[in-house]
């Protein structure tokens, strides 16, 4: 069988898209574009420039004929007219930067965030996430969706027709599964100030990853266990995080056991970090998937996770769910994962079994089967 030829979209990949550690949708497509190939795919990765092409320039993916901006327009006046020639058999769009193109069109749209609720997401992107999004769906030949729940935010939200969408998981890389080397682990977690057997958790500071409850949970619990253990914060800078901030620093102000590390951005590094956590506690009001409890299931940490969105399909059982408004419930589960041992041995060896379960590259090749089948019609 020929390798089928993909297109992806690598915009979101470029030096300068993203801070310097990758989001969800960045290590989703960073991903692909590893383990694609091994399911049978050539993979030619293309990148709208942030203006006309001016010439050659070093990067991810092969530079676009135009802007998103300008092939936008041209879309817009002439949208039956003008298709971009992609040299493939089908295109894929992971960020939904998408535009007519003259072969089949596949979409992954993540979530329906900036419409289901606008208050955690920047005003000033808001309007056009929407209407990227909206207009995503209804150019795609056919959608991808990373969980059941984003499946029906999307078609509650923008109108996708359900049999349009394929339903593929996230996954971790296989090497999260395996043992890191103690004495490297060890040397990170001293380099940062780290003391094993802490709370962790990773995510940019935003709203709607509810840190200030996970913060105010930890203040909660007896002395005793935050003399010995810490709250470890890992994540950059996002919006509406200044008051945030303010809490955490007064926090350490007052003596508090918390770090936040806002500059890790090596995936080794990453990796020891989570290696040395006693607990993971990722209790966001709102997720489309949320790879970092799988990165904490493959790295042997008990989890917490909220009750809602789409993170108990992801733990399918395998952490301890609670509800996000509820800083009590936060930290009854924190202080359960620390006192009761059967409890974490449970959680831990679910989680093992669950991350196995997801693997980027079982991702990729359905992702592939969603090409052929689109292809076959």
């Amino acid at each position: 069988m020929n390798p089928l030829r993909v297109g992806l979209g690598t915009t979101i990949l470029e030096p300068g898209a993203q801070g310097a550690r990758l989001d969800g949708i960045g290590v989703y497509t960073d991903a692909l574009l590893r383990h694609l190939p091994q399911a049978g795919c050539a993979v030619s990765a293309y990148s709208y420039p942030p203006c006309a092409r001016t010439g050659p320039r070093a990067g991810v993916g092969q530079p676009m004929a135009q802007s998103f901006e300008a092939a936008s327009l041209v879309d817009l006046v002439t949208p039956r007219m003008n298709r971009v020639h992609m040299p493939a058999d089908i295109f894929h769009a992971t960020d939904y930067r998408i535009v007519r193109m003259d072969c089949p069109v596949v979409a992954t749209l993540h979530d329906a965030l900036p419409q289901r609720h606008p208050q955690w997401c920047n005003p000033r992107l808001r309007g056009p996430k929407n209407w990227l999004q909206k207009k995503a769906a209804a150019k795609a030949d056919h959608v991808i969706a990373i969980s059941r729940f984003a499946v029906a935010e999307l078609v509650q939200c923008f109108g996708v027709d359900e049999r349009r969408i394929s339903v593929v998981p996230c996954g971790v890389d296989a090497a999260w599964l395996e043992p890191n080397d103690p004495e490297a682990v060890a040397a990170t977690l001293r380099a940062n100030g780290l003391r094993p057997g802490y709370f962790l958790f990773v995510g940019t500071l935003q709203p709607r990853k509810n840190i200030e409850r996970l913060l105010a949970a930890y203040l909660g619990l007896p002395a005793k266990v935050r003399a010995e253990r810490q709250l470890v914060i890992v994540g950059a800078l996002g919006w509406r995080c200044e008051a945030l901030v303010r809490q955490i620093l007064a926090a350490r102000q007052n003596g508090a056991n918390v770090l936040w590390l806002r500059s890790l951005t090596d995936n080794a590094r990453l990796r020891h970090v989570y290696a040395g956590a006693g607990v993971f506690v990722f209790a966001s009001l709102y997720e489309g998937f949320g790879i970092p409890v799988l990165e904490a299931f493959a790295s042997a940490v008990p989890v917490v996770v909220s009750n809602s969105s789409a993170l108990p399909e992801v733990a399918q059982g395998a952490a301890l769910e609670v509800d996000p408004g509820s800083i009590c419930e936060i930290g009854a589960a924190m202080l359960a994962l620390v006192r009761d041992e059967p409890l974490r041995a449970r959680c831990i060896a679910a989680g093992r079994r669950r991350a196995a379960q997801l693997s980027w590259r079982e991702a990729a090749r359905a992702t592939a089967a969603v090409y052929r089948a689109v292809l076959s019609h």
